[in-house]
């Protein structure tokens, strides 16, 4: 097995173990504030937007920042303070102490952990992967994570009929600290700019939001994103409040339930090469955001135990689309981004997208004091056609790849474009 390889499996290891414990934390966190401290509909939505929050805060400077850190280091300290961050509410809950408000800050602190740590975890992907396999290694990568969330909840929910929802979050705080052991053992990557060639922060910032802003790929894919993220959002917020007091499901049925997105996400990892190539990578985004669109659109429905099937049928289906569609421009980003620029890219594009997860949760959490949690499903998911008319207006449904523009140089007039720009405004880099 060549160095490269040992490193990737080594990558691969640690996220799986961490997207595990996330995956029954998620689960765990808001049963925590809905039994132990009965959280009303608007705190459900502070405690989503909270872990989303970072995004609009660190999503631009991120990218920046990643640049000037040693990659390694830089994901290590943010394993340690994610473990640290979830291992004080037990500790809290064990005292009598704990309340919402630390529920917050604690999704606060693991929201920025994630922001930086998921940057530089995209920006090392390429490192040791060659660029003709990058769309196989990111759908593996999707696979992994879909396999983690199928099973996370389900275990997530079964721990916490067992122990309770608090103490299940200490397997959490542990895969943490598996992941931070792993990745400790990958060779040490430098940073990409030294003290010597680096720009100022400002103008990184800048060159990154110009290319992607003005990218015909990268732009509508960008902006698709973010509205389904706002829908994923109001998902996040409202799933558990849902199931549990409108459909009254028991714990370990949540888990089962929500363990239905991991399905849909397995699946669209699954097929997500085999679309790539029968469609087109361009294609296939269009194809992803229609059934994405459809599967919101079906969890809300019936009462009963159709109530459930539709939940479960629809999450497969909306989040099977979101991968397709998320595996295609995040292998295009990684494609087509100058190797300098990747970090800035990746933060922008999650500046804006990831950004809108908490606006949706917050949103959410108001809707659905005033209409119901059902009714503030049906609403957001109507939302979701703002995905499909972008990727339909843009120049993305015209192209069979999205490669295609680099092909003519449109794209890469594009990026020479707003390389320009910032060298020629230095009032942008102060």
């Amino acid at each position: 097995m060549t160095g490269n390889a040992r490193s990737f499996w080594t990558y691969w290891g640690a996220s799986a173990t961490s997207n595990l414990g996330s995956a029954v934390g998620s689960i765990a966190l808001p049963l925590t504030a809905i039994t132990v401290l009965d959280a009303t509909p608007f705190q459900m939505g502070l405690i989503a937007a909270a872990a989303y929050a970072a995004w609009l805060v660190m999503g631009l400077p991120a990218g920046a920042l990643v640049a000037r850190l040693p990659l390694r280091g830089t994901q290590v300290t943010m394993d340690l303070a994610r473990a640290v961050a979830v291992a004080s509410v037990p500790v809290t809950w064990w005292t009598g102490h704990l309340s919402i408000a630390q529920l917050v800050v604690v999704a606060l602190v693991v929201g920025f952990a994630d922001v930086v740590f998921d940057v530089a975890n995209s920006t090392f992907l390429p490192l040791v992967v060659p660029r003709d396999q990058l769309h196989e290694r990111n759908s593996l990568m999707s696979g992994t994570h879909a396999t983690t969330q199928l099973g996370g909840p389900s275990v997530g929910g079964l721990a916490i009929q067992l122990l309770g929802a608090v103490p299940t979050l200490l397997v959490d705080a542990v895969s943490y600290l598996v992941s931070a052991v792993l990745l400790r053992t990958l060779p040490s990557r430098p940073a990409a700019t030294t003290s010597d060639d680096r720009p100022p922060m400002r103008q990184m910032i800048g060159e990154g939001w110009r290319f992607v802003s003005r990218h015909p790929v990268m732009a509508p894919c960008m902006w698709s994103a973010t509205a389904v993220n706002f829908v994923c959002g109001a998902q996040m917020a409202l799933f558990a409040l849902y199931l549990v007091r409108d459909l009254d499901t028991p714990a370990a049925f949540v888990g089962f339930l929500l363990a239905a997105e991991g399905v849909g996400a397995l699946i669209g990892a699954a097929l997500s090469p085999r679309i790539v190539r029968a469609l087109g990578s361009a294609r296939a985004c269009v194809a992803a955001s229609v059934v994405s669109f459809v599967g919101g659109l079906l969890i809300p429905l019936g009462t009963g135990w159709l109530a459930w099937a539709a939940f479960a049928l629809g999450n497969i289906v909306f989040s099977g689309g979101v991968v397709v569609f998320s595996t295609a421009t995040r292998t295009y980003r990684q494609q087509a981004s100058p190797p300098e620029m990747l970090s800035r890219v990746m933060a922008t594009v999650r500046f804006v997208s990831w950004g809108a997860i908490p606006v949706g949760g917050l949103v959410a959490g108001l809707v659905a004091t005033w209409v119901g949690a059902r009714w503030a499903l049906v609403a957001f998911a109507a939302v979701g056609a703002v995905q499909v008319a972008i990727v339909l207006l843009s120049r993305i449904r015209t192209l069979h790849d999205l490669t295609d523009l680099d092909e003519v140089g449109e794209a890469g007039q594009v990026g020479q474009a707003a390389e320009i720009s910032s060298s020629g405004t230095q009032s942008s880099g102060t």
